[in-house]
């Protein structure tokens, strides 16, 4: 897909990501995978088995990065499902702390998949304890659809809630 790139007011950059990006896409999940509080990935994936996951050839994945060329967030787009669930869009995020560009991200993100044709976009796995993820998604429109007790195993509050959040994309359902 040949997608322009989109400049933010912040001097952000979004944009499609390309093989070299691959280093400071890893710097990115690295240190949230050994955290291992928000993504429910497998916390000893190192660099190639991470990257193998962000970079699949199902994800449509972008790049948030500064002026001086700096990726600070990135994120990947795909269909929630296969098939009859084809039409619902799912979508990963990881963002350095302190630029902004979290929203930025979702912002693009959500007007990507409104133009790939998605009805919907569907998060399957927000840990209850990221508060600010929730309350980010929350103020771009999306709801809590349901809440899987008990689903993540988080390193330092044990087993916490995972929600379901959901956005209608459709112009005459928002």
């Amino acid at each position: 897909m040949n997608v322009p790139p989109r400049i933010c007011e912040t001097d952000i950059l979004i944009r499609p990501a390309q093989s070299l990006d691959r280093e400071g896409i890893w710097r990115l999940l690295s240190p949230v995978l050994r955290k291992a509080e928000t993504y429910a990935l497998p916390r000893h994936w190192g660099r190639r088995q991470a990257l193998a996951y962000w970079m699949d050839v199902e994800h449509q994945v972008y790049v948030a990065q500064t002026s001086d060329h700096e990726i600070v967030g990135t994120f990947y787009l795909q269909a929630n499902q296969k098939g009859g669930g084809g039409h619902i869009a799912n979508a990963g995020f990881v963002a350095r702390s302190g630029y902004g560009v979290g929203r930025l991200m979702g912002e693009h993100a959500l007007a990507e998949a409104r133009t790939l044709g998605f009805h919907a976009m569907q998060f399957n796995f927000v840990v209850s304890t990221n508060l600010r993820a929730i309350a980010l998604w929350q103020s771009l429109g999306f709801r809590v659809i349901g809440t899987l007790p008990g689903a993540f195993d988080h390193p330092s509050e044990g087993y916490v809630d995972a929600l379901i959040m959901w956005k209608d994309l459709r112009p005459e359902r928002m």
